[in-house]
């Protein structure tokens, strides 16, 4: 039995040898088992048969072509001119089978590509194509980019892409030409890449950056805090000042931000705007000019608005000034302050409310046009010992504090008196000067930034400078009286009335009396000798009848009786100042006396 068994083995193994053999031997020349060529079963056919196969294959062939949508349309072979075209591709296929390894072939099978075995006219496939109502352009929907949305209170949002049914003529020509070569029978455009696809999604990462940086601006808020007011800004504000740049990223319009600013400063700045004050004299004055108040500084607060907004949080925080006062509200100068009356001449210095100096002081030279400037000004700084120096002065001072350019309060020690109306004639520079004592506590309790508000109000005049005033005018007349005349009179008679009508208190203040008295002297003398030389002409006139009438005598003879009795009469008739004018009396004594001798002999 055993040796039996042995020999029924040797012989189904011999069987199985001469089996594998002649597979083997036939696959040499013909495709093994599970074998396909361009999806085409070519299992135990030679490359002859598969050539036919294939070319009946391709008689029957169409390509389904599914749209995005669902649609099918069907492209047939038969309208593209399809045919198959061999040289020698087959046979390069099933020489690179192994013939003996054909029971690997039957379990695991092989898929064979062809790209050479199929010819179409690419012409009459492409008017085919363009017959298919997926190829309508009119009808196409475009594809759309994901975007973020507008700015809502809840910020922003990625709106998805959208899919059109737009065709890409270039990939539905490389797809079907693909599809068509390889006898494939479905073609999907969407899986195949035909349409035009959006070029940025929703998950695209520059889009979730910059929305992500969008939202983070517009989730800051900046609370301003502008004395008992607030301001706020916010998302409602801040997007309009964000876009997107060309590489998508977030852009920031400084220029908007800068405007936005520029009305901040607009509305809180006080610097250079008229304002109200209820001065020492009782009275609400306006007070125009000046730089004092609070001012925004544009550049700094836009630069902090672009800073926070990158921080992405939300901050309480104040302005950015250039400058800044004492309050905000109606009053920007609180409660410590200078108050300057260039009408009365008088100074205010308030601290905390309270009057800490009050003074007389002499400011600028309105004849010289050195007016000192109205307006509210701060305090520039304050320096001790300073000399002060101009195109025709230099002045040591101890004590200097400036508040408009080189406008200021000091001590001058060189005056003697303050107040009043010096500042008309005698006046300063420009500058406030004080007393040493009121400029060294003012600077003492002054600092940098200190308002100093000027004004003049009618009505305020001091007494001191009325009376200044009055005296002054009466001093205009006497110097208008120039050198005198006779027609003086009437201009020195004008000024010494003035002077007689001033009150005792202004007559003190009268420079010019003694050019008074003096051109009333002179005027007095002008007068006598112009009554003297009347009294002389008239003498002079009255003489010279009489004159005449001795020169008439002539020589002597005993008819000029008559002629010298007529002269002496004429003579003695004369008044004492007239006879001093006949030149010629001592020829009448003459006559009479040779009269007298011939009339005795």
């Amino acid at each position: 039995m055993k040796k039996k068994a042995l020999i029924l083995s040797g012989v189904v193994i011999s069987a199985l040898a001469v089996i594998y053999l002649i597979f083997s031997l036939y696959f040499l020349s013909h495709f093994a088992f599970r074998t396909t060529v361009n999806h085409v079963n070519v299992t135990g056919k030679s490359s002859a048969k598969v050539e036919e196969k294939l070319a009946e294959e391709m008689k029957e062939y169409q390509l389904n072509i599914t749209t995005r949508d669902g649609k099918t349309e069907v492209l047939l072979g038969e309208n593209i001119g399809i045919e198959p075209v061999f040289g020698g591709e087959i046979q390069e296929l099933l020489k690179k089978q192994n013939g003996f390894a054909w029971p690997y072939y039957l379990l695991k099978g092989q898929e064979l590509e062809s790209k050479a075995v199929v010819r179409y006219d690419e012409t009459a496939c492409a008017k085919a194509l363009e017959e298919f109502a997926f190829m309508n352009q009119a009808a196409w929907v475009k594809s759309e980019d994901a975007y973020i949305s507008d700015y809502t209170k809840e910020g922003y949002e990625i709106v998805k892409e959208t899919y059109g049914t737009e065709i890409h003529p270039a990939a539905l020509k490389e797809a079907v030409s693909d599809a068509v070569s390889n006898l494939t029978t479905d073609l999907n455009l969407e899986e195949a890449g035909c349409y035009v696809e959006p070029a940025v999604t929703y998950e695209d990462e520059q889009l979730n950056k910059s929305l992500e940086t969008l939202n983070q601006y517009v989730g800051v808020s900046v609370v301003y805090n502008v004395g008992d007011e607030k301001e706020r800004l916010d998302g409602e504000i801040i997007h309009t000042w964000l876009s997107l740049a060309e590489d998508g990223s977030v852009k920031i319009d400084e220029e908007a931000i800068a405007e936005y600013v520029k009305e901040l400063a607009k509305k809180y700045n006080t610097a250079f705007r008229k304002r109200t004050l209820d001065t020492s004299y009782g009275q609400t004055i306006q007070i125009i000019g000046g730089d004092y108040g609070w001012k925004v500084d544009n550049e700094a607060e836009k630069e902090m608005i672009i800073k926070d907004l990158k921080a992405g949080e939300k901050v309480e925080r104040e302005l950015e000034y250039a400058q800044t006062a004492n309050s905000h509200g109606e009053h920007d100068y609180g409660n410590t302050y200078v108050e300057i009356n260039l009408t009365a001449q008088h100074l205010f210095f308030y601290k905390d409310g309270k009057l800490l100096v009050e003074t007389d002081f002499v400011s600028g030279n309105l004849a010289k046009n050195h007016a000192t400037p109205v307006g509210a000004y701060g305090l520039t700084y304050k320096q001790r010992d300073a000399t002060l120096r101009g195109q025709d002065y230099e002045s040591d001072v101890s004590y200097w504090m400036p508040y408009c350019g080189d406008v200021g309060m000091h001590d001058a020690t060189w005056r003697g008196t303050f107040g009043g109306s010096i500042y008309k004639r005698r006046g300063s520079h420009g500058c406030v000067n004080l007393p040493a004592s009121a400029a060294k506590t003012i600077f003492e309790n002054i600092e940098a930034g200190y308002p100093v508000l000027v004004y003049e109000l009618q009505g305020t005049e001091s007494a001191k400078g009325q009376a200044q005033d009055a005296a002054w005018a009466v001093d205009d007349a006497v110097k208008a009286i120039g050198t005198v005349t006779l027609d003086s009179e009437a201009a020195i008679t004008a000024a010494r009335a003035a002077y007689d009508a001033l009150p005792e208190s202004a007559k003190p203040y009268v420079e010019t009396l003694d050019m008074l008295t003096a051109a009333e002297a002179a005027l007095a003398q002008l007068k006598t000798d112009a009554e003297n030389q009347a009294a002389a002409t008239q003498a002079q006139a009255e003489a010279a009848p009489v004159i005449e009438k001795i020169a008439a005598i002539g020589a002597v003879t005993e008819d000029s009786g008559k002629a010298i009795k007529q002269a002496r009469a004429a003579y003695d008739a004369l008044s004492d100042v007239a006879k001093a004018y006949v030149t010629n009396y001592a020829d009448l004594i003459s006559a009479e006396e040779a009269y007298q001798s011939m009339k005795e002999s």
